[in-house]
């Protein structure tokens, strides 16, 4: 499949057409409201031995509505922000809800949501000083703790295609930080990328995308947003001027809000309905 999009700088008002001519849209009143009589996805939570931190680890997952054993899914890795947890994307969004109403449209591939914990360390609670040093670094842990142990466990429990065009990476905040990381540092790993909102452990874009081509080549879709009052947005500014130097395709999206849940509920709705195409 060709690249996705080319260089796209947008605001709300506008719409973003994929290659294939279909529009996506800022996402419309009641996009997050509960709808009865449609079908439900399924949210379950499952612990995984994880080697890096030493531990078992707890991970949500998101089946879609009519899971079956008997096919195979693309899997997405979904990341919280440095004061949340596991937890934070259903507390702050439910995805679930969002998700089976795009599934009720028929408007997005049928998809595994893993929704882990991206402090990898023993006591990985939302608790205290979440700045703390320790906590922080554990942040940067937890790539080992998702190539070697969470994706592995996934692979081996669900009915998961295990190539890298199946799989995509995405979060909010500290999580953003984490995906663009984690993704474009792994290209072999990960073809869908998404980073919203993201935070000051991004790397620098020079570190994110050393060999522009190997990017061009590998990546089905890089995405970068941030409300347009954020106080972090220069963070995904300067990433997205890099990529616009090096004309590296990506989608550089720009809404209104803050740093929070309104902004990052919006980017869930587009970015899921761009993947796996």
């Amino acid at each position: 499949m060709k690249q996705l999009f080319l260089l796209i700088s947008t605001l709300c008002a506008f719409n973003l057409i994929a290659s294939s001519g279909k529009i996506v849209k800022h996402a419309p009143k009641g996009f997050d409201s509960l709808r009865i009589g449609i079908p439900q996805g399924k949210i379950d939570t499952v612990f995984y031995s994880s080697k890096t931190v030493g531990t078992k680890r707890r991970t949500i997952i998101y089946t879609p509505p009519g899971f079956s054993k008997n096919k195979k899914y693309p899997v997405l890795y979904l990341l919280h922000g440095i004061g949340g947890d596991a937890t934070e994307w259903l507390k702050g969004a439910q995805p679930q809800v969002i998700l089976n109403n795009l599934y009720a449209e028929e408007e997005i591939e049928p998809m595994i949501v893993v929704m882990p914990n991206g402090r990898a360390m023993k006591d990985d609670r939302a608790i205290g000083n979440v700045f703390d040093s320790v906590k922080v670094q554990a942040f940067a842990t937890f790539e080992k703790d998702l190539l070697n142990d969470l994706i592995p466990f996934i692979e081996e429990i669900y009915p998961v295609y295990k190539d890298r065009e199946n799989r995509a990476i995405a979060g909010l905040s500290m999580g953003g930080g984490q995906s663009l990381n984690f993704g474009l540092g792994n290209l072999d790993k990960f073809a869908w990328v998404g980073g919203f909102s993201s935070a000051p452990n991004t790397k620098s874009p020079e570190l994110l995308v050393p060999n522009p081509d190997d990017t061009k080549k590998n990546l089905k879709l890089l995405w970068i947003s941030c409300g347009d009052n954020d106080n972090l947005i220069n963070l995904s500014q300067h990433t997205h001027d890099y990529l616009n130097a090096k004309n590296i395709p990506h989608i550089y999206y720009i809404e209104p809000g803050a740093h929070d849940f309104k902004v990052w509920k919006n980017d869930l709705y587009m970015f899921t309905q761009l993947l796996f195409k």
